[in-house]
């Protein structure tokens, strides 16, 4: 049986990878701790699960949903964007529900890229902004994040035949995989390089709740400009500690809402109402979960860094995500990772899994309570 072109050309998705490696280990008996999926081991606080609860007892959200979302669901959502940002939204045209935000990053390629357009992408990045316009018969091309330059891409360094044929650009910040952040200058500059290009702007903003030491990351939107160019995802997966319940959105520019919204009627039946009514409560009840959860992750965070640097390991707290981006000594990240993992049953990502301007990098994520932390520490001591 032979598989399609566009299959073919997929690398292996890094994360399945990492699992098969994992069962291996254990397979094998050995205590593993992992720091490699963004999964919060933090429950989904105790009112959105009882409010869940109450809507699957409704025998009208047994049927299927609206395909653009419950106007409940979307006016909460624009609700946390006047509540939070100031920007007010139009429910009806400026809001799309997505089954979590992942469906939205793949789908939306197929609202915009034609066979031969180009989309810009950040590098290292969440692999499916490679992969989506793969899928789409479109050419992804890298924009590099590095360091010197605070992980935040020169679009000045973009060719200009790439410019030219670009169709969508994908930005991400607070930045997944290196915790790095964007301020309101940056994205005036993406403002005005899309108006230059007609380029479409997708800012994934996943991680915008989780920011420490008083920091609030701003909102790609806030920009004036930016509401014509681009549009916003996200997701409560990591606000709310909700990964398995599948349920995001798309805010902002209502052509690209609607191009969005035309794909998905006709690839998925849109979202549970039972989930999107536990959304409801999530997005308009007291936050204080979130600030429960956000300081829970600093103090991880603090350990986890601190002791690292201990080691003569070097990486920085970040202000925003739950990630911490290491710099690996050698440079040699698959290596390093896989060292960690034979010899101390520890897990973290390579960072060339997040793209070749990755590597040099490992990926923590702070979803291991602190007294595992201290143990993880503890045997990476005797590794490194």
């Amino acid at each position: 049986m032979e598989f399609a072109e566009r299959i073919k050309a997929l690398p292996p998705y890094l994360f399945a990878e990492i699992d098969r490696k994992i069962a291996r280990k254990k397979r094998e008996g050995a205590d593993i701790i992992t720091f490699a999926v963004g999964d919060p081991d933090l429950p989904t606080p105790p009112h959105i699960v009882e409010a869940c609860c109450e809507a699957a007892r409704k025998p009208e959200n047994h049927r299927y949903p609206s395909y653009e979302g419950m106007p409940a669901f979307r006016e909460a959502v624009a609700g946390r964007y006047e509540r939070d940002f100031g920007i007010e939204l139009d429910p009806e045209t400026e809001v799309v529900t997505l089954i979590g935000s992942k469906e939205g990053v793949h789908n939306i390629h197929f609202a915009f890229v034609d066979p031969g357009d180009v989309v810009l992408y950040s590098n290292p990045g969440y692999p499916v902004y490679r992969t989506g316009p793969l899928f789409a018969g479109g050419e992804a091309y890298p924009m590099p994040l590095r360091k010197e330059r605070g992980f935040l891409p020169d679009l000045e360094a973009i060719p200009a035949e790439k410019a030219k044929k670009a169709r969508m650009m994908w930005i991400n910040y607070p930045n997944n995989p290196t915790g790095a952040v964007a301020d309101k200058g940056f994205y005036r500059e993406v403002v005005d390089f899309a108006q230059d290009n007609d380029v479409v702007v997708c800012s994934d903003e996943a991680y915008s709740a989780i920011a420490f030491d008083g920091y609030r990351p701003p909102c790609f939107l806030e920009v004036e400009g930016a509401r014509e160019v681009g549009v916003v995802l996200d997701s409560l997966s990591k606000t709310y500690n909700m990964t398995g319940w599948r349920l995001g959105y798309a805010v902002g520019n209502r052509e690209v809402i609607e191009g969005l919204g035309r794909v998905k009627t006709n690839v998925d039946s849109g979202a549970s109402q039972i989930i999107q009514e536990a959304g409801i409560v999530a997005l308009t009840s007291d936050q204080a979960c979130v600030r429960e959860n956000v300081k829970i992750y600093q103090e991880r965070r603090d350990f986890l860094v601190e002791g690292l640097n201990r080691m003569g390991l070097e990486c920085e707290k970040p202000r925003a995500t739950f990630y911490v981006w290491m710099e690996v000594p050698g440079g040699d990240s698959m290596a390093f990772a896989t060292r960690l993992l034979e010899e101390a049953a520890v897990v973290c990502t390579p960072g060339v899994g997040f793209g070749e301007y990755g590597e040099g990098y490992v990926r923590f994520a702070l979803t291991q309570p602190v007294e595992k932390i201290e143990e993880a520490l503890s045997r990476m001591e005797k590794v490194v």
